[in-house]
C-alpha cells in the first residue's frame, strides 16, 4: 500500500526525555490516522528529527520510497528552521503541514514550562512555515487538533490528491491519431506534459487498434454481450452493431493491459480499419475509471484519468463531458452536455438503454450506443488548457439537473446542469478564462480538492463559483 511519512521535529536542545515523548507522541499519532486511513494509505512515522543531517536524511528517504507519496509534517516542539533547508531542497512530493498538538485542551491546574517547552508548535510550526513561504514549498497547512473530524478530512483529502499525483506522475497516455484538424483548444505541449504531470502521451495508428480487433474471438464477443446484458437494456435489433462495439471494448481493454495506459484519446477523422467509432465500447471502459479525450484531446483525457483516481473512494461521477446546446429561456437557462457517442455511464439516471443510431460525421457504419438521462446534484466542471507560456485550469461549480422535457429523437447521452453564479456570469467567466467545450465533469469533487490539486503542480487556476464577478 502506498505510504505517507509522518516526520516530527524538535532539536536536541530540550534533552533526552523530552525527545522520547515526542517520539511517542509522533506513534500514538500515526496509529490514530491509520485508523482513519486505511483503505487509503499507511501512515509512517519517521525518527524525530533534531538537526540538518537528519531533515536531509528523512527527505532523501522520501525520494527513495517509491510507495511514499507525500509527508505529513509535524513540529512538536520548537525547531529552527535553517536546519530544514537542506531536506525541504530535496522535496518533490506532496507535503501537507499539519498544525496540531498531541494535546487538545491545556491542563490549567498543572501546567509548567517543561510541559510548555514540549507541546509548541504554536511556536514551531510558525518557524517551519516561514521556511516553506521562504522556499516556495508547495503544501497545504491543516490546523486543529489531529483528532478533530475536520483535520481529519483534510489530511484524508489530501492524501486523495497525493495518491492521484504518484498515479499521474506515472502515467501513460495514448492519442489514437492526432487532435481534429484545425482546433486549437484540444492540442497542448505533450513534452511539457510530461516535465510538469509526468503524463507519459505518445501517437499510435489506430490500426494497432484494429489489428487486435482483429484477433478478438466470437466466444470473447459473446462473453462482453452477457455483461451488457446486465448492465444495460437492449433498445435495438441490430445485434451486429453492438457485437463490433464489443470487439473494440475488449481490442481497447487488450490495448490499455498491454501498453500499460491509463487514458487514450480517439478522433472520428482517423478511423481507417474501423467499421465505427467506438461508442459504446468508450462508454463502458470510461465507467472503470480509464480517461478518455475525443478529437484526440489529451489534456481531457489525462485529467479524468487523474481525477477518478482522486475520487476511486467516494461516491458520485467523474468523467469527460462536451459542452453542447442551451436553453436561454430567461431566467432559467441551462446547458445540455453530451458528446457524439462518448459520455460515461456513471451518469445515468437510469438504466442505460443500447441503441443504434446513424452518426452522420466520420462516414462510418451506425455505432452501437448508451443512451439515457443525466443524474442531478452539485459537481464541477474542469478543463485544461495550454496557454503557450503555461497550463490553466478552470473549474466552475455547476449545478446538474433533471431534464425539463422529453428530447426523443436526440440519440445520445443527456447532461444538464445550471451554471453558477447564474447563466450569463457564469458562460462568460469561462470564455474570457478561456475555458474549453470539453470538461471532465465530477459530482464525486469539489473546488477545494482542484485548488489542492492545482497548488501541489503550480497549475495556474481559475475558479467560477457565487463569488464570481466579471
Amino acid at each position: 500500500m502506498e505510504k505517507l511519512y509522518l516526520i516530527v521535529g524538535s532539536q536536541d536542545l530540550y534533552g533526552e526525555e523530552t525527545l522520547k515523548e515526542v517520539a511517542r507522541d509522533a506513534d500514538t499519532m500515526a496509529e490514530f490516522l491509520n485508523g482513519k486511513l486505511c483503505d487509503l494509505v499507511r501512515v509512517t512515522p519517521m525518527p524525530t528529527v533534531r538537526n540538518a543531517d537528519e531533515a536531509e536524511d528523512v527527505f532523501l528517504r522520501v525520494a527513495a520510497d517509491k510507495e511514499c507519496v507525500g509527508v505529513i509534517v509535524w513540529m512538536h516542539t520548537f525547531s529552527p528552521a535553517k536546519m530544514w533547508i537542506r531536506g525541504l531542497q530535496m522535496l518533490k512530493k506532496p507535503m501537507l503541514h499539519l498544525h496540531t498538538q498531541a494535546n487538545e485542551k491545556l491542563p490549567y491546574e498543572t501546567i509548567d514550562m517543561d510541559f510548555m517547552n514540549l507541546n509548541q508548535s504554536a511556536h514551531g510550526d510558525r518557524e517551519f512555515g516561514f521556511i516553506c513561504t521562504r522556499l516556495n514549498v508547495k503544501r497545504q497547512v491543516a490546523a486543529g487538533y489531529y483528532r478533530h473530524n475536520a483535520v481529519t478530512e483534510k489530511i484524508r483529502a489530501f492524501a486523495e490528491v497525493a495518491v492521484a499525483l504518484n498515479f499521474s506522475k506515472r502515467m501513460k497516455v495514448a492519442m489514437f491519431g492526432s487532435n481534429m484538424r484545425d482546433v486549437a483548444v484540444t492540442d497542448g505541449d505533450r513534452v511539457e506534459s510530461e516535465i510538469r504531470y509526468g503524463w507519459n502521451v505518445n501517437y499510435y495508428g489506430i490500426g494497432d487498434l484494429a489489428e487486435i480487433a482483429c484477433s478478438v474471438s466470437k466466444s470473447e464477443i459473446d462473453a462482453k454481450m452477457k455483461e451488457y446484458e446486465k448492465k444495460y437494456d437492449f433498445a435495438t435489433d441490430d445485434m451486429h452493431a453492438v457485437r463490433e462495439q464489443a470487439r473494440y471494448q475488449i481490442a481497447l481493454e487488450r490495448f490499455v493491459e498491454r501498453e500499460r495506459v491509463s487514458a487514450f484519446t480517439d478522433n472520428f477523422q482517423d478511423l481507417h480499419g474501423l467499421k465505427q467509432l467506438p461508442g459504446l465500447a468508450v462508454q463502458d471502459i470510461m465507467s472503470k475509471g480509464i480517461g478518455f479525450g475525443a478529437e484526440g484531446d489529451y489534456k481531457t483525457a489525462a485529467l479524468m484519468a487523474v481525477l477518478c483516481k482522486m475520487a476511486e473512494k467516494r461516491k458520485g461521477a467523474t468523467a469527460f463531458v462536451e459542452d453542447y446546446t442551451y436553453d436561454l429561456t430567461s431566467g432559467d437557462e441551462k446547458e445540455l452536455a453530451s458528446h457524439m457517442l462518448e459520455v460515461s455511464p456513471t451518469f445515468a439516471a437510469t438504466k442505460p438503454k443500447i441503441e443504434v443510431h446513424p452518426l452522420g460525421i466520420g462516414g462510418k457504419e451506425p455505432p452501437a450506443r448508451l443512451v439515457f438521462d443525466g443524474i442531478e446534484g452539485d459537481a464541477v466542471a474542469v478543463s485544461m488548457v495550454d496557454m503557450g507560456t503555461h497550463f490553466r485550469l478552470v473549474c466552475a461549480k455547476i449545478k446538474l439537473v433533471k431534464q425539463t422535457r422529453l428530447m426523443p429523437k436526440l440519440p445520445v447521452a443527456r447532461i444538464m446542469w445550471t451554471l453558477v453564479p447564474d447563466f450569463k456570469t457564469g458562460a462568460a467567466a469561462w470564455i474570457y478564462a478561456g475555458g474549453a467545450h470539453h470538461a471532465v465533469v465530477s459530482t464525486a469533487l469539489n473546488t477545494d480538492d482542484i485548488k489542492l490539486f492545482a497548488s501541489l503542480t503550480d497549475t495556474e487556476l481559475v475558479i467560477i463559483d457565487e463569488n464570481t464577478r466579471i
